[in-house]
C-alpha cells in the first residue's frame, strides 16, 4: 500500500538528493511532490563520523519539515569515518512526518582514496577533494564521489534512493514499528 504523502520536503537544494527522495517516492508515494527546502544547519560543512552524519541527516529533515507545509519531510547527509585511519564514505538518511512518525537509514560505505586523509582531517569537504582528484566542479551536486569512483556505475543519487526507501519502513509498516 502507498504512503498517502501527497506533499514531501527535502532539507537540501542539492539536485542528486532531490533526485533519489523523487526516485524512491515515485513508488512509496506515487502522488507526492518532492520540495528542495534550503535549511541552515549548525554542523560542518564535512561531518565526520557516523555521530554527526546521523545528527546531520536528522536535523535537516527536522528543519524542512518546520520550514515547509509538507506533510513529511526527508534529510540526507554524505559523512566520513576513518577506520585505522583510512577514510571511507558514510551516508544516513532521516525521515519524519507531521504526525512524528520517524525514520532513519544508513549503509553507503565505501573506502576514499587514501590520498584524501590529510584534507579531510583538516576539513576540507569531501566534494572538494573530489573535484581536485578528477578535475570537475560541483560533483556533490551530480554523480557524487561514488559516481566518479565507480565509473558512473552506482551515482549518489542511486544510493541514497535505496536509503530514502529503507527510512520509511516505519511509515510504510506503523503495525510493526510502534511510535516510540
Amino acid at each position: 500500500m502507498p504512503l498517502p504523502y501527497r506533499h514531501a520536503a527535502v532539507g537540501s537544494t542539492n539536485p542528486a538528493k532531490l533526485e533519489a527522495v523523487g526516485r524512491a517516492l515515485a513508488r512509496l508515494a506515487p502522488a507526492c511532490s518532492v520540495q528542495a527546502v534550503l535549511v541552515p544547519i549548525a554542523l560542518a560543512a564535512q561531518p565526520i563520523g557516523d555521530r554527526q552524519t546521523r545528527e546531520g541527516a536528522i536535523a535537516r529533515a527536522g528543519a524542512a519539515l518546520a520550514a515547509s507545509g509538507a506533510e513529511v519531510a526527508f534529510g540526507l547527509e554524505g559523512g566520513v569515518i576513518f577506520e585505522a585511519d583510512a577514510p571511507w564514505l558514510v551516508s544516513w538518511v532521516a525521515v519524519v512526518d507531521r504526525d512524528g512518525r520517524r525514520g532513519e537509514a544508513s549503509g553507503l560505505r565505501m573506502p576514499l582514496p587514501a590520498s584524501a586523509t590529510t584534507r579531510l582531517r583538516s576539513g576540507v569537504e569531501l566534494g572538494d577533494i573530489i573535484d581536485t582528484l578528477f578535475d570537475t566542479t560541483a560533483s556533490k551536486r551530480q554523480t557524487g564521489a561514488i559516481g566518479l569512483l565507480t565509473e558512473g556505475f552506482v551515482s549518489r543519487a542511486d544510493a541514497f534512493a535505496d536509503l530514502v526507501a529503507m527510512a520509511c519502513a516505519p511509515l510504510l509498516r506503523p503495525d510493526l514499528y510502534p511510535p516510540g
